[in-house]
């Protein structure tokens, strides 16, 4: 065992450090819901795939990464994954063959459907066990307003492995 200095437990580097305190945040609020879509045979980044094109479907490659937070390479081969099971379509844009747009299809609507309501029953129990309502608005209102904020001057920072 290694000496460790004693510090007071509200010390600390990562304990005031705001990008560790998201994505802990981020994952306590998310495993469960995860969980929940792992049982209805959906990964992830599947999952993040048709959140994304449930609220606006028919986007291109390049719009889904952004949004989904993954590189595209990686998108393209959950997207080839999700259209082998029948979950979205693939187009290709006739004026500009590069463009390819993805929808779901009437599988993948359907288990888009039915976790979107999971996920906001998950997601209301979470802020309701750990915040006040009105906290939870803030939270919500905060996060909003921080990231529109910084992604104006760089929108491609949203994106990540």
């Amino acid at each position: 065992m290694t000496d460790q200095p004693d510090r007071p437990e509200t010390e600390g580097f990562l304990r005031d450090y705001l990008q560790f305190l998201l994505a802990t945040a981020s994952g306590l609020a998310s495993h469960p819901f995860h969980q929940q879509a792992a049982g209805a045979g959906v990964s992830v980044a599947e999952w993040r795939v048709m959140a994304c094109l449930w609220d606006t479907d028919g986007q291109t490659i390049t719009e889904l990464a952004r949004l989904a937070q993954m590189e595209q390479s990686r998108l393209t081969r959950v997207i080839e994954r999700m259209e082998k099971r029948g979950y979205v379509t693939r187009t290709r844009n006739d004026d500009d063959r590069r463009k390819v747009y993805v929808w779901l299809a009437p599988q993948g609507a359907e288990i888009a459907e039915n976790l979107v309501q999971r996920a906001k029953v998950q997601e209301a129990e979470f802020l309701r066990e750990h915040l006040t309502v009105a906290e939870g608005q803030r939270l919500k209102v905060l996060l909003s307003k921080l990231i529109h904020s910084a992604s104006k001057d760089n929108p491609d920072a949203i994106r990540r492995a």
